[in-house]
């Protein structure tokens, strides 16, 4: 099975606001947009790196959350028709980031916007943790977007998806499945800064520790990463993937997506993983190197 992943896409331009909408967290973001984001995220970037990515033909296609910007109602329909784009619900799963999830009064829109991407094999309605399974991978979702005030965007998963994702670890696994998981926020220890991390990593770790899984998928972070966590027989990689619209900072920091070719099953698998993105001193789209799994 071939996997792409890309994440932060934060779609612009931002739609004009309300001015009802511009309060607390939404008038400091909007405020922020304005001043920098804006300038960052390029979608003639998105859309060449897109093409770039749907020209190796993934069987499958990870989108680990930030379509939006600062949760405008309006900002949903655009999110929406830009995830059409990737593919239909059936080739393409997405879980949210807090960009997504940016106020509470948010979230029903974010629920129905993204409910076709979100609902996992035989499931009667969208839900966290999700599993959708192709081609012997089974893909694991989770949601850590949640609503936060101005200046912080960390994340959580909270006991009772914690409790889920157990569960679905064991299903998968006894079922020889690899088990990929993805989510928005880096979900280990030192992923991400104060006020940016996931508040409850220590129980993710926790639980992979004891359940295991073979691959790890996050953004939020706007670049490139490797790190691992401890499994019960191996470490499991965790791979954070940079912005697929930043055209600005350090080669690990401008657009890019990865892809993942998985082989065999839970007890005898080869993930091979390769990065590629704007290449450095230029504007061209190519690849930047192996990621070591």
């Amino acid at each position: 099975m071939r996997l792409a992943h890309l994440s932060d896409a934060h779609i612009g331009p931002l739609p004009a606001p309300q001015r009802r909408e511009l309060f607390g967290k939404r008038l400091t973001g909007y405020i922020n947009w304005k001043r920098a984001r804006a300038a960052i995220h390029d979608m003639d970037v998105l859309t060449r790196l897109v093409a770039d990515l749907k020209a190796h033909r993934p069987d499958h296609i990870a989108m680990t959350g930030d379509i939006l910007n600062i949760g405008l109602r309006a900002e949903f329909p655009l999110a929406r028709r830009w995830l059409e784009t990737l593919g239909s619900p059936r080739d393409v799963s997405f879980v949210p980031g807090n960009h997504d999830a940016y106020a509470k009064g948010t979230m029903p829109d974010l629920s129905a916007t993204f409910a076709p991407w979100t609902q996992g094999d035989g499931d009667v309605a969208p839900g966290y943790p999700y599993v959708r399974v192709r081609d012997g991978v089974a893909l694991i979702g989770l949601a850590s977007g949640v609503p936060t005030p101005p200046f912080i965007a960390s994340g959580r998963l909270g006991e009772v998806q914690c409790a889920a994702l157990a569960k679905r670890l064991e299903e998968c696994a006894a079922a020889g499945l690899v088990r990929v998981i993805l989510i928005h926020h880096p979900p280990h220890k030192g992923g991400a800064t104060l006020g940016r991390a996931l508040s409850d990593w220590a129980a993710f770790e926790g639980l992979v520790a004891a359940r295991g899984a073979e691959l790890i998928l996050h953004g939020h972070n706007h670049r490139a990463s490797l790190a691992h966590i401890r499994g019960p027989k191996r470490p499991v990689p965790v791979v954070g993937v940079a912005s697929a619209s930043a055209i600005h900072g350090t080669a690990t920091h401008r657009a890019g997506y990865h892809l993942f070719d998985i082989e065999g099953t839970a007890k005898d698998y080869r993930i091979k993983g390769r990065v590629r993105g704007i290449l450095p001193g230029t504007t061209d789209i190519g690849d930047l190197g192996m990621i070591e799994i």
